[in-house]
């Protein structure tokens, strides 16, 4: 297995996406171990004292004004999470607990939390075990952190939760007990700084940025191939015209179709001749369109890494910081606003993805536009070619834009009040994954589409690119001449797209940047 060193802070995209994909074995830079111990001297001192302090000798939320005495401080820790651990719904998948477990570890090690070494430790060690606490999905206002699934993580560590093994929900203190970690038990403060953060809306955010990037490179390419399949004109790719307004996303979008079509006979044979002044938006629009959803989504991952290295858990511990020196301060860095809003450009931005590749599927089956067989069929009328494949792209679509309304501007007070203002992050970011898979699905019957709008201008060839695309797709899925079971096609093409098949295809054109170059 690769070795990460956790470094609190200084996390990138890349150490985010190698977790992600799991694998990895974790050590904690060890210059993190002093800042770790200093204030965890703060809290023992605070607990040890007289006066009231947030979180480890009162009580929570509303009621912080409960004084708790120095002989209960360990079952306030315990009580908080076994009444915390209130989650419901289907477990969060493993990729999303392996990101919280390192970014709860990562958060915790900067020295900001009042946590013993141990409580670091015991995260890595489960995380490197490969055990996955079992955390329900939903429960989460994304406020006072992501409460009930972060409790249900650090249940398991305690071992009164469960662990998912193989699909199979098991008790986690046996699941520890065989991969010889000491079940956690928690000292002041620890169960607050452990549930206190934003660690779920993140790593469910982080998730869909991750998930999405080799569909996002698929709609590059089949938008380029059905731009060749209906005779599509390149020169609204002229870097020229990209230039002159400047945004990043659409300058780099032009640059990826001008190299994926480059070199296709079929641009060659209607270079003149075209009686088509100009082409339907949905094909001479894409750099702005999706250059448009690029930038939003370089943004959004921007925030998501600032938000992985963040410390924001509640209050604060500064144990040597001029006039705060040994001082626990109360804020509301567990406010997961910063999440909720990047959740929300994203599922815009995904949503267009899919409402733009929608479009080109509608002009692919309208002969009066694409000028290629009513409905991709040869017989139309007798065979229906794809006319109702493209109403289920459409239903999708629409199902998207209704997932895409914000999560953010809806916001419902919780604990008598207290907590009077919350972001919905963590549904925020969980609503991406069926936009994402929504998006798939489109784009596997417009790859279908745009394959079989190909074969009708034989023996024309398009690219090198695109003719590799076109090959990949048809290595699993047969032209269609005349009507036929379409589902199973839809399936594998669906696949193909979301497993990233054609990311090999849109990572050789040499020379372009990767999709979030500026993060």
């Amino acid at each position: 297995m690769t070795t990460l060193q956790l470094n609190p802070g200084l996390l990138t995209l890349e150490d985010l996406q190698a977790l992600h994909a799991g694998g990895l074995t974790l050590t904690l830079d060890p210059s993190a171990h002093a800042p770790i111990a200093a204030s965890a001297a703060v809290v023992q001192a605070a607990a040890a004292g007289d006066a009231p302090v947030y979180g480890v000798n009162t009580g929570f939320g509303k009621l912080a004004n409960k004084r708790i005495s120095q002989g209960e401080l360990e079952a306030l820790q315990r009580n908080l999470i076994r009444s915390h651990s209130v989650g419901v719904g289907a477990p969060l998948q493993p990729a999303v607990v392996r990101l919280m477990l390192a970014l709860k570890a990562a958060s915790l090690a900067r020295g900001y939390s009042g946590v013993r070494q141990e409580v670091v430790d015991t995260i890595i060690a489960v995380h490197n075990a490969g055990l996955v606490p079992y955390v329900p999905s939903q429960g989460s206002v994304g406020a006072s952190g992501d409460l009930a699934p972060l409790s249900h993580m650090t249940l398991a560590l305690m071992g009164e939760g469960e662990m998912l093994v193989d699909g199979q929900r098991l008790p986690a203190l046996a699941a520890l007990e065989e991969a010889g970690i000491a079940p956690l038990t928690l000292q002041a403060k620890e169960g607050l700084a452990l549930i206190n953060g934003t660690q779920t809306s993140t790593a469910l955010a982080l998730h869909a940025l991750i998930t999405f990037e080799p569909v996002l490179e698929s709609a590059l390419v089949i938008g380029a191939l059905t731009v060749d399949a209906t005779r599509g004109s390149d020169g609204p790719f002229d870097p020229r015209i990209h230039a002159l307004r400047g945004q990043p996303g659409q300058i780099d979008v032009a640059r990826h179709y001008r190299a994926l079509l480059a070199g296709s006979e079929i641009r060659q044979s209607h270079v003149e001749g075209d009686d088509r002044v100009q082409d339907p938006y949905c094909l001479r629009c894409q750099p702005q369109v999706v250059g448009a959803c690029l930038d939003q989504l370089r943004h959004a991952a921007l925030i998501l890494v600032r938000e992985a290295n963040a410390v924001t858990d509640n209050p604060l511990v500064f144990a040597d910081d001029g006039a705060l020196a040994g001082e626990l301060v109360s804020g509301g860095n567990f406010h997961a606003e910063p999440v909720a809003l990047a959740a929300d450009a994203m599922a815009v931005a995904i949503a267009e993805v899919g409402a733009i590749a929608e479009r080109r599927i509608a002009m692919l089956i309208d002969a009066g536009v694409s000028q290629l067989p009513p409905f991709l069929s040869a017989d139309a009328g007798l065979n229906s070619g794809f006319m109702i494949a493209h109403v289920t792209a459409a239903s999708l679509a629409s199902e998207n834009k209704s997932l895409a309304h914000p999560a953010s501007v809806d916001s419902l007070p919780t604990s008598a009040n207290q907590e009077d203002h919350v972001s919905m992050a963590t549904f925020a970011a969980r609503r991406l994954q069926p936009m994402i898979s929504n998006v798939a699905v489109i784009l596997g019957i417009e790859w279908l589409a745009s394959a079989q709008g190909i074969e009708f201008l034989r023996p024309l060839r398009s690219s090198a690119a695109l003719e590799q695309a076109h090959a990949l797709l048809r290595a699993q899925c047969a032209p269609m001449p005349t009507d036929r079971y379409l589902a199973p096609d839809i399936e594998r093409a669906t696949a193909l797209v979301a497993e990233g098949a054609l990311s090999s295809v849109f990572r050789n054109l040499d020379g372009l940047p990767t999709l979030w170059k500026a993060v």
